[in-house]
């Protein structure tokens, strides 16, 4: 069966455009198409939908209300807008319920290959019950502390953008989240951007304390669910992993962007477990219990219990967000690197090791787990030499000092 896609826009000239420019591809989707908000819902309560591609400006119901009812009602339906208006304070509410942002004019291979990726990340995350938990995540909650640290840095007249992108950056949540809006054409900037530092630098403080101040794009646990959820180790672990990546990738002498994207797979890998834990907290209380009690992996019993892991969970919200392929790769296999299709070094490589290195030195174990890590992948990739002595390599990262 075809997926089914539906565009909406007030504009017929637009509509019969798009009518055009994606004819070519009606072997392969289901198209429909709407002028307004309302004809649009009603379409989509007569038949399911896969994604739904919106203009913003339209009388009535513009795009930002139809996206929060989509949302609603049809969490998992993939959310993008296609509109001409890029930047602007009046205009930021607008990226809250929105995956993904394309400026017009946007040629057919751009809006094709942002719907063929969408539906492709599906593979991923194939329970319809995920897929609608995941798709309905505005924001990735971050620890109480970093939340009001931010926040009073936002808000300070002294606010440095220094600061900020240090406080960011140790932060799962509001790092994947910056990097969302700086990669979106919503802000008119051009080529991908992979680390927070980046992303704070080319979106500018003005307006990174009106996305956290006024459109609340950053959102924080409650203390207590981060007791009862055992996520305290989760930034700690997240930041140290993200340490090693880099230095695994320097060590590679790899090219400073992968060096960089090692770097953000790193913060970035256990993204899934704050996803789940801010959604369906009770039943991932029940996982990480019957975890300890049968002495398995965390993404073992998130497998037994959900069909999918915090790997696949993440991954899957990040390419929702439109960040770089090589990060979707590198988080959705951390744990299984010998599945994805790259078998060359590059941020999946490092961050698998940087993983395994850090679970070794909080462990204190003699040997690294083999269960925490493909052997054989890592010798593929040019990294077996660094495997037979952990605590030399972490000597070496560490300036000498374990």
């Amino acid at each position: 069966m075809n997926p089914k896609i539906i565009f909406v826009d007030d504009e017929p000239n637009m509509i019969d455009g798009l009518r055009r420019m994606l004819r070519s591809l009606r072997h392969r989707w289901d198209l429909s198409f709407a002028t307004s908000g309302s004809e649009a819902l009603a379409l989509m309560d007569q038949r399911p939908y896969d994604v739904i591609v919106s203009d913003m400006r339209m009388p009535g119901m513009d795009g930002r209300q139809l996206l929060e009812e989509v949302e609603k009602r049809y969490p998992q339906i993939v959310r993008v807008v296609l509109s001409g208006s890029s930047g602007g304070a009046e205009a930021l509410d607008s990226l809250r319920p929105t995956h993904q942002y394309l400026s017009k004019p946007c040629d057919a291979d751009t809006v094709q290959n942002t719907i063929e990726r969408a539906l492709k990340l599906r593979e991923l995350v194939p329970q319809d019950k995920v897929r609608r938990l995941v798709s309905r995540t505005g924001s990735v909650p971050s620890l109480p502390s970093l939340y009001v640290q931010i926040m009073q840095e936002l808000s300070s007249p002294d606010c440095e953008i220094g600061r900020v992108a240090d406080i960011i950056a140790r932060d799962a949540g509001m790092t994947a989240k910056i990097l969302q809006l700086a990669n979106s054409a919503f802000f008119g900037l051009r080529g991908q951007v992979s680390t927070p530092s980046d992303a704070i630098f080319r979106l500018g403080l003005d307006v990174v304390k009106a996305l956290a101040l006024s459109v609340q794009v950053f959102s924080s646990f409650q203390t207590d669910d981060v007791k009862r959820l055992k996520l305290t180790r989760v930034w700690p672990h997240s930041l140290s992993t993200a340490s090693m990546a880099r230095k695994i990738a320097v060590l590679q002498k790899a090219d400073p962007a992968v060096v960089d994207l090692a770097f953000t797979a790193g913060l970035l890998h256990d993204m899934g477990k704050l996803i789940l834990a801010a959604n369906v907290p009770d039943e991932y209380h029940d996982v990480l219990t019957r975890v300890a009690e049968v002495k398995v992996k965390d993404w073992q019993g998130e497998y037994i219990a959900f069909g999918v892991t915090h790997a696949e969970v993440g991954a899957y919200l990040i390419g929702l967000w439109g960040l770089p392929d090589a990060l979707v790769e590198a988080i959705a296999y951390h744990h299984r690197p010998v599945s994805a299709i790259g078998k060359k070094f590059g941020p999946l490589a490092a961050g698998h090791l940087a993983d395994a290195l850090e679970h070794h030195r909080r462990t204190d174990a003699g040997r690294l787990a083999a269960d925490d890590l493909d052997a054989d992948y890592l010798g593929r990739v040019g990294l077996g030499a660094l495997l037979a002595d952990p605590a030399s390599i972490l000597a070496e990262m560490n300036g000498g000092k374990e």
